[in-house]
């Protein structure tokens, strides 16, 4: 009798996702004793079951599946918190704050990443994670630039390290800085990498800095689908001018992902080199013929529509609560999947200079997207 697939993934994943939901679980109980977030609670139970060396091969699909999976389903689920007219009250200053911190951190990173020696992939792969959303946009842009494993395990690590960092400074940093709580959200959501990162962060505030937070970083992730076709259009390029063609991504060739709308740009003449520090990890197939990441990641459609549905007035009150639940338990198990990736250890023996670039790639976010919150 032949095997059902279905069944068979279903198999490979219970192991994994038994371990999550036991880690929710545990971390709901911690939440209730000490006033943590239960999302943030979620990530360093993950991290710390990673570490101690407690994560089996025989887990990670599960975990793997609740990192991506689970979080873009929490994502949809969230839009039910938010309607057409939130959205609407932004307003172009908003727009622009977001449109601005984006293109200044993606760019600023790249050129982070090459004055300390990164190669152009890994950079690349940073600046996309830490300007657009974290572990989705990393591997969103990994689909289409010739990286190697390695590349993308690290930038993945950084941005989960550096948005953690910036979901427990961040809310100590509010009543300092005297922010009304839907400014407070704005800055969250304009700064903060990964979609639950946010939701952590400024749910610590309250529900007046959580609404506009999440809207402001959904609008973050539409930015993925111009970034990435950028992205596409500078692979081609570099292919066309074959290996030695690492060493040329001058100012004119980065700027493609910030600028993919206005056509491609120039390029200065390649200069050979040599990249020390790029990952010994296997080399990912060539971005031509690979299938393309969609223009609008299905969870963005996702949200959109659940938003659409609050606005109609449609579902119940107990209908929207439930949710609510449901939503809080699907991004802590993507916490804890995201958390149980994370590898101390390798990081910091190997990421010296990746540290260095997502330090500075999370104080040029912080600081842009404050600026331009401090000017609406």
């Amino acid at each position: 009798m032949r095997s059902d697939p279905m069944l068979g993934r279903c198999r490979t994943l219970l192991p994994g996702l038994a371990v999550v939901a036991a880690g929710v679980g545990a971390a709901v109980v911690v939440s209730r004793v000490i006033p943590v977030s239960v999302l943030l609670v979620a990530l360093v139970l993950g991290v710390i079951a990673a570490n101690a060396g407690l994560i089996g091969p025989v887990l990670r699909p599960g975990l793997s599946f609740a990192a991506r999976q689970l979080l873009r389903a929490g994502v949809v689920l969230l839009g039910l918190q938010l309607a057409v007219p939130e959205v609407l009250s932004l307003g172009p200053g908003v727009l622009a704050v977001v449109a601005v911190s984006v293109a200044v951190t993606f760019a600023g990173t790249v050129v982070a990443g090459r004055a300390l020696g990164l190669s152009p992939q890994r950079s690349i792969l940073i600046a996309t994670g830490f300007s657009i959303c974290g572990a989705s946009a990393v591997a969103a842009a990994g689909s289409v630039v010739d990286s190697d494993d390695e590349d993308v395990a690290t930038a993945i690590a950084l941005v989960t390290i550096f948005g953690t960092a910036s979901l427990v400074v961040m809310p100590v940093l509010y009543a300092p800085l005297g922010m009304p709580a839907d400014t407070f959200g704005i800055w969250v959501g304009a700064s903060v990498h990964e979609v639950a990162q946010v939701v952590a962060a400024a749910g610590a505030v309250g529900s007046a800095a959580l609404a506009p937070a999440v809207v402001v970083k959904l609008t973050r992730v539409v930015l993925l689908a111009p970034v990435i076709a950028g992205l596409s259009v500078w692979q081609r390029r570099q292919e066309r001018h074959g290996p030695g063609a690492d060493a040329d991504w001058a100012g004119t060739d980065l700027a493609y992902a910030d600028r993919a709308s206005a056509g491609p740009a120039h390029a200065g003449t390649p200069q050979p080199g040599h990249d020390a520090n790029r990952g010994s990890g296997t080399q990912a197939t060539p971005a031509v013929g690979r299938k393309r990441p969609p223009v609008v990641p299905g969870f963005v459609l996702g949200f959109l529509a659940a938003m659409v549905v609050r606005s109609v007035d449609v579902l119940p009150a107990a209908v929207l609560d439930a949710a609510s639940v449901v939503q809080t338990a699907l991004l802590a198990a993507a916490m804890f999947g995201m958390g149980a990736a994370i590898r101390l250890a390798t990081i910091l023996r190997r990421g010296g200079s990746g540290l260095a670039v997502g330090l500075l790639s999370t104080l040029l976010i912080a600081a842009v997207s404050y600026a331009g919150v401090a000017l609406l």
